[in-house]
């Protein structure tokens, strides 16, 4: 038992969180509950909840219920069959948007391969739904590869929303052992498809590091995330969320994660965030207001 334990990796000073529970916190934590919506900051155990319910005025709201038809080996989203779909939801978030008057939503979803259209419909409307009811809120998707059809990607993007955001989540040697049911080129198409759309709709990706990948995969990847025309990158620590999930391989440190921040923008990223807690939503109002800018300024200085 010992020696088992001795393979965990202990958590570096660094990854110590800053809690923060005032009205902001406290009152969207109640309505969530109140109106039977699941957020992705809870489901996942996101580090960053204080800062982004509390501070930030963001949110991450996860729509189709609560359970995924995937098994990914580094996500504490629980799997199996999923519930019906609930056609009120997309109005209940949209409610709660305009309730908090969020500065920016993030709609996420657990996987809903058990859905010919993987959920597409059910985002859009909520895109729609909040558009009606919080018209200056500006809005992220983050979808899971939908099955990889064009159609699917199609209802969605028709929604318009301000950002599409796709996660690769690791480098491509790792992919099969830490994703299940994904695939690497699945996602570079899904992003292409998704800009050929719509040009003037930035698209987003994010890379979880820590899982034994190479600083050499780990720019490899974002050469691919470039060469499908990707504007924005989030690189951020992998955690273990619990002892069934993959253990972590290497904590890397912050200056680490500046440099890797460093050689992303070099690639043409119009907006990189890097960092130890950084996920996918993190400061994702920052990434919508830069990315409107690099669109006035007339694309990336600099492309890959």
């Amino acid at each position: 038992m010992s020696d088992e334990k001795q393979e965990y990796l202990r958590k570096p000073e660094w990854l110590k969180i800053k809690l923060n529970t005032n009205e902001n916190y406290t009152g969207l934590k109640k309505m969530m509950k109140e109106k039977n919506l699941h957020t992705v900051c809870e489901e996942a155990k996101c580090p960053n909840i204080h800062e982004c319910w509390a501070v930030r005025r963001t949110a991450t709201f996860m729509i189709l219920g609560d359970t995924c038809t995937r098994a990914c080996r580094f996500c504490a989203v629980k799997t199996g069959l999923p519930t019906e779909l609930d056609l009120q939801e997309p109005e209940r978030v949209a409610d709660s948007v305009f309730s908090m008057n969020l500065k920016h939503a993030v709609i996420t979803a657990v996987a809903r391969d058990d859905l010919k259209d993987g959920g597409a419909a059910v985002f859009a409307e909520t895109v729609r739904a909040i558009r009606r009811k919080s018209p200056f809120t500006s809005i992220e998707v983050l979808p899971s590869d939908m099955g990889g059809i064009e159609e699917n990607l199609r209802t969605l993007m028709d929604a318009k929303p301000d950002i599409l955001n796709h996660n690769i989540e690791t480098v491509e040697r790792l992919t099969p052992r830490v994703r299940a049911r994904a695939k690497y080129e699945r996602s570079l198409e899904f992003l292409r498809r998704a800009k050929e759309m719509y040009p003037s709709i930035p698209t987003k990706s994010s890379l979880m590091i820590g899982l034994g990948e190479t600083k050499e995969e780990i720019i490899a990847t974002m050469d691919d995330l470039r060469k499908n025309n990707v504007d924005i990158m989030t690189i951020g620590q992998y955690l273990q969320p619990t002892k069934k999930h993959l253990k972590v391989q290497k904590y890397y440190h912050p200056d680490e994660f500046k440099e890797l921040k460093k050689i992303a923008l070099s690639k043409g990223f119009s907006h990189c965030e890097a960092g130890p807690l950084v996920r996918s939503s993190y400061h994702a109002d920052e990434q919508v207001n830069e990315a409107k800018k690099n669109q006035m300024r007339g694309g990336h200085a600099q492309e890959a």
